[in-house]
């Protein structure tokens, strides 16, 4: 299983942590309301993200169950998914976050409609947990993991919102560039 970790990990950590929906949203959310209030839409997040999680894993666990030459062909997916994600990761320039509303529900709504997380858990899945022979039992520890990792994400992105935003502003160049370098090793590696 650590090796299975592994092998996704820098794909995990990069998508984790670049900016994306979840992150921009805690980011605003913290930095104009507050930790009091913007902790309201890191929560929403959190649940919605959940909910998707496991919606994933059964969706993937099934699709494998009774469709597993699909899965084999879905890797494919994911690794051209993955050098999409690098190219705009690497030419992206900083925007500004929408003024949306502070609540646990338009935090659950976005990451249920955040199509960056929902085409990342199914490649996670699909290329790394099911071909390793991930059953269900495992496919919902590696949930686990990647919703701890998101909460330290959005807990990061909330809290130091202020200071990344600015770091990211300034070299946003260098830090994009090198993220789609990493993604792209990601990539490749679904592929051998």
């Amino acid at each position: 299983m650590l090796n299975v970790i592994l092998s996704y990990f820098p794909y995990a950590l990069i998508t984790t942590f670049t900016p994306g929906p979840n992150n921009l949203m805690s980011l605003y959310a913290v930095s104009s309301y507050g930790w009091r209030k913007g902790s309201r839409v890191i929560l929403g997040i959190f649940s919605g993200f959940s909910a998707l999680m496991f919606t994933v894993i059964i969706f993937c666990h099934e699709l494998s169950k009774y469709l597993p030459e699909i899965v084999s062909y879905l890797k494919y997916f994911g690794a051209v998914y993955i050098l999409w994600l690098a190219y705009h990761i690497a030419v992206s320039v900083p925007s500004e976050s929408q003024n949306n509303s502070v609540s646990v529900k338009s935090g659950f709504f976005l990451a249920l409609s955040n199509v960056k997380v929902i085409l990342y858990l199914i490649t996670i899945f699909t290329a790394y947990v099911i071909p390793s022979g991930g059953n269900l039992t495992e496919m919902f520890i590696h949930g686990g993991l990647i919703i701890a990792l998101s909460a330290v994400s959005w807990g990061l992105w909330g809290t130091a919102g202020g200071l990344l935003q600015c770091f990211l502003s300034e070299h946003y160049r260098a830090f994009n560039i090198a993220m789609g370098i990493a993604l792209i090793w990601c990539a490749v590696k679904i592929l051998m």
